[in-house]
């Protein structure tokens, strides 16, 4: 059996850029572990396996898996997958601007991208968060988290921003932090990970602070998880939008529509940009989306 898979480069405009990821658009004959020893094999942050739809309304299902375990949903699979299946929908080389709808059925349930091509630029795509983002427990003393990252109690935390845990499908410790300087020395230690952020399925962390390298963007952030493969991942679209909790708990955002983009994968040299949405109704968060480009980059067989 013949297996084509794609790679794309998203949550950036610019090639050997942003998070890579692996598509395999046709995935029908491959069982579960052949895609989680396919995962760990190409041993990026996620891989995607396309299957046929369950509803014949929606475009397609998908699985997702990190090189140790399978995901319920994950941001950059989700940007990267419909845009390279609306290309296809195009045949690869669109000569006007077309935008499209992507529906994904994924863990959490059916997921709604709006695709976006113009000729001469990279394609954009973004997502409903299938499920708003809710806070799932308390995050450890800042003493605990401290050592967990290799920095000193003192510089985790920033105005009235703590540490949390939200989650939308996929749950994430936020640690804010002051400035760029200790982000950058920010390192997993591993001795102190399980007291830090649990023994549970998803010890995930993001970090993040206010301070940016770019003045557009609202907020500068790492995430690690290494006890599930994944060391450090450049751009992370499910703790984005699990973030968007924190955003809304501690940043007392005005009514209406609220937009930021959050950089990330600068200190791995892979420079990400994730544009974040959040609509606050009531002074309740009612809707949040995430977008980001792609850029193909390979094609190939296994």
């Amino acid at each position: 059996m013949t297996n084509v898979f794609h790679t794309l480069d998203v949550f950036t405009d610019t090639r050997f850029a942003g998070n890579p990821l692996a598509v395999f658009a046709d995935a029908e004959g491959l069982d579960e572990s052949d895609m989680q020893r396919i995962a760990r094999e190409f041993n990026l942050s996620e891989t995607v396996f396309v299957l046929p739809p369950e509803n014949e309304a929606h475009t397609a299902k998908v699985r997702i898996f990190t090189p140790g375990r399978e995901l319920p949903f994950a941001g950059h699979p989700t940007v990267g997958t419909a845009i390279l299946l609306a290309l296809a929908k195009m045949g690869d080389s669109p000569e006007r601007g077309d935008d499209s709808i992507i529906v994904l059925e994924e863990g959490v349930g059916p997921v709604r991208v709006g695709v976006r091509i113009k000729p001469e630029e990279a394609p954009f795509a973004q997502f409903d968060v299938p499920v708003l983002p809710e806070e799932v427990g308390e995050a450890a003393p800042g003493d605990r988290l401290a050592a967990a990252l290799g920095l000193a109690p003192g510089e985790i935390g920033f105005e009235d921003h703590r540490a949390t845990q939200f989650s939308s499908g996929v749950p994430f410790t936020f640690v804010p932090v002051t400035d760029l300087d200790v982000i950058g020395r920010a390192a997993p230690q591993l001795q102190h990970w399980r007291e830090a952020f649990g023994n549970n399925d998803h010890p995930n962390v993001f970090v993040y602070c206010r301070q940016s390298v770019h003045s557009e963007s609202k907020f500068h952030a790492r995430m690690f998880a290494p006890t599930m493969g994944i060391p450090e991942d450049p751009a992370t679209g499910a703790a984005a939008a699990a973030f968007a909790g924190a955003v809304h708990k501690f940043d007392a955002l005005p009514e209406g529509l609220y937009k930021g983009i959050i950089e990330q994968g600068f200190e791995m040299g892979r420079p990400s940009k994730i544009f974040q949405e959040l609509e606050i109704d009531g002074g309740k968060l009612v809707k949040v989306r995430i977008g980001g480009h792609a850029v193909p980059m390979m094609k190939g067989t296994l």
